[in-house]
């Protein structure tokens, strides 16, 4: 893979840290989003598909440079789905990570440890312009349960309630490389890495053929 710019679309200084992280062996030259003072758009999507796109858009329509975006969030099943796409602001538009968790906790609190399943997912997108008609599109999924107790350092968001299944640790208590390995947006971005290669071989092999034809 040649070395390419991509946009990072993303304000959220934890997110752009594990994105940069799990790009690292890549040889995309990642920037972030403030780098080219691309504003904040309203993320007014129903779906993490939806928004994914939305803030793609956005980052190429203010750098010029083709653009990664995901869209993530915490579905807990006895809440019937939420927050979902509205994790980031669960406790109102100015929340804080604290705010939410809090909130979350609040929900839950009636309900059984059997009861509180739940599940991190991820929808992430490449746009190669803000006009860009076939993105590329990946999807993770992460399972878990909510813990009634905050647990670990780690991470950003509802990880130190987020129970992951079979590990006994939540999301928070795992070191960045474990968590990059088995997260829901880490299963995405290598799927689209996996699309991006395939994409820029078949590029190099069609502009080959047609210098040497």
């Amino acid at each position: 893979m040649h070395r390419n710019k991509v946009v990072l679309a993303t304000h959220n200084a934890g997110k752009l840290r594990e994105l940069r992280a799990l790009l690292s062996e890549t040889d995309l030259e990642c920037k972030s989003q403030a780098e080219y003072r691309v504003p904040e758009i309203p993320e007014t999507g129903q779906t993490f598909f939806e928004n994914a796109l939305i803030k793609a858009r956005n980052a190429c329509r203010y750098s010029g440079l083709p653009s990664i975006a995901d869209d993530s969030g915490l579905v807990v099943d006895c809440l019937q789905g939420a927050p979902g796409v509205h994790s980031a602001r669960f406790a109102g538009e100015k929340a804080t990570d604290s705010d939410n968790l809090k909130k979350l906790l609040q929900a839950v609190r009636e309900f059984s440890a059997e009861e509180r399943t739940a599940r991190f997912q991820c929808a992430m997108v490449y746009l190669r312009s803000e006009s860009d008609p076939s993105p590329l599109i990946s999807v993770g999924t992460w399972e878990g349960r909510i813990s009634m107790t905050e647990r670990g350092r780690h991470g950003f968001g509802y990880d130190p309630v987020f129970l992951v299944i079979g590990l006994k640790r939540t999301s928070a208590e795992l070191e960045p490389q474990e968590k990059n390995r088995l997260s829901h947006r880490g299963q995405a971005l290598r799927q689209l890495v996996e699309q991006l290669r395939k994409e820029y071989l078949l590029r190099s092999q069609n502009t080959a053929r047609r210098s040497t034809g």
